[in-house]
């Protein structure tokens, strides 16, 4: 095992690149600020029922992709591999529930899925979702369809596709259930492993199936529209109208049912075509059983998430979401001795009101730190020369212009103002 290289399916976010990270998680939290949405921070370690039991036990992810292990206490541990179970424990542990409703919250951190890796798909990744806890209106429903779009539109990325279904409840589900059975059973044999072994088990999930030998198969299934109860078809009317009202473009796919057993009702994805097969950029749903399932009352929910890698290839295809680039505000200049003492002093005091300054800590010649200002694209070089040291001062140079000027050191307030 070579010391010098990552785990398969994990990346490394160097400088330069932490950036452009950076500019996505601001403009992330401005508009779930915007929305009303609170941050919440969850374990990046859960046990590993509460994904069985919620995410469900037919699903890719709960069947080949968690990352499980014993602990010392004998405990069965499973890395998050996504983030609505925790934050519905999270909801049930600290009683969130007892202040006002809907309970509102968004997070932002690692995900982790055994698969394989692959353009925008990695075993180590990062999510930002939200969820609201609390309230069926469908109009929150439209808001967790809309907010990612506005994350989207912030970041000046075009191009998306809005897909949408309803998958009904538990009630009208159970008659779609019985006939994706009978339609199914006689092609059998056309099916993939998993979808067979599916097939009596959980049968929707064939519908997620991507396997190029079930489409065929897949493209004939029954519509779940021509299943939904009243209460559930009345519910995605009312979706589609606020989606309506709002101009919010989207397309009805009857194939969408979401890779997790909790989903209820509305299901979206957001897909972008310049990806290819990996295009999903954000999806989610509602799902009015989970919290019940976790131990809880009945509280009907609603979230999405969105993984941020994939998101930022979207944006780099249409170079947006530059991050300006940063650079120091001075760089010191010294000749070592008291000298460097000196600067020492003037970068402690310059660096606690948030300048960034560097000076040189490997007792470089002149002309080597001035080079390295140049490297670093510093806007100014403090140079604490022995006679300027005598006056007890230090020589201002602009980098862009070449003017130079003296500034006493007993004024620092007034050395700021100029780096500033």
């Amino acid at each position: 095992m070579a010391l010098t290289t990552r785990p398969r399916g994990t990346n490394d976010i160097v400088p330069g690149e932490i950036e452009l990270w950076l500019e996505l998680e601001e403009k992330i939290r401005q508009v779930c600020h915007a929305y009303g949405y609170q941050e919440i921070r969850t374990p990046m370690f859960e046990h590993t029922e509460l994904f069985q039991r919620g995410i469900g036990d037919t699903t890719d992810i709960v069947e080949k992709e968690m990352y499980t292990f014993v602990d010392r206490g004998q405990r069965s541990i499973t890395l998050r591999p996504e983030g609505t179970a925790p934050v519905v424990r999270a909801y049930l542990e600290n009683k969130l529930g007892s202040g006002a409703l809907p309970v509102k919250v968004f997070y932002y951190g690692p995900m982790f899925r055994y698969e394989r890796p692959q353009s925008g798909r990695y075993r180590q990744f990062t999510q930002f979702g939200l969820e609201v806890l609390g309230s069926a209106d469908p109009l929150l429903d439209v808001e967790t369809i809309v907010l990612p779009l506005e994350v989207y539109k912030a970041c000046g990325l075009t191009g998306f596709t809005v897909e949408l279904n309803s998958i009904g409840c538990a009630s009208c589900r159970t008659a779609y259930r019985e006939e994706l059975i009978a339609y199914f059973e006689p092609q059998v044999d056309g099916l993939c492993s998993n979808c067979k072994s599916r097939l009596h088990r959980n049968p929707l999930r064939l519908l997620d199936c991507k396997n190029e030998s079930c489409q065929p198969i897949l493209n004939g299934a029954p519509n779940i529209a021509d299943y939904l109860c009243d209460d559930c078809a009345d519910h995605f009317t009312q979706v589609r109208t606020y989606l309506d009202a709002l101009e919010i473009s989207y397309k009805i796919n009857p194939r969408l049912v979401r890779g997790f057993d909790y989903y209820t009702r509305t299901v979206f994805e957001v897909t972008y075509s310049e990806l290819g097969s990996q295009n999903a950029i954000g999806a989610g749903g509602r799902y009015d059983g989970l919290v019940e399932e976790c131990g809880g009352e009945h509280t009907p929910a609603v979230g999405f998430a969105v993984g941020v890698e994939r998101l930022l290839l979207a944006l780099k295809t249409q170079d947006k979401l530059q991050a300006g680039a940063k650079r120091p505000s001075a760089y010191l200049v010294h000749f070592g001795g008291e000298s460097k003492i000196k600067a020492a002093q003037v970068a402690y005091f310059l660096r606690s009101q948030s300048l960034w300054v560097e000076l040189d800590y490997l007792d470089r010649s002149v002309r080597a730190q001035m080079k390295a200002a140049n490297r670093f694209g510093s806007n100014y070089v403090l140079v604490f020369g022995e006679t300027e040291l005598a006056n007890n001062q230090v020589l201002i140079r602009n980098m862009s212009d070449g003017q130079e000027q003296l500034q006493s050191l007993d004024e620092l307030t007034e050395l700021m103002k100029i780096l500033a």
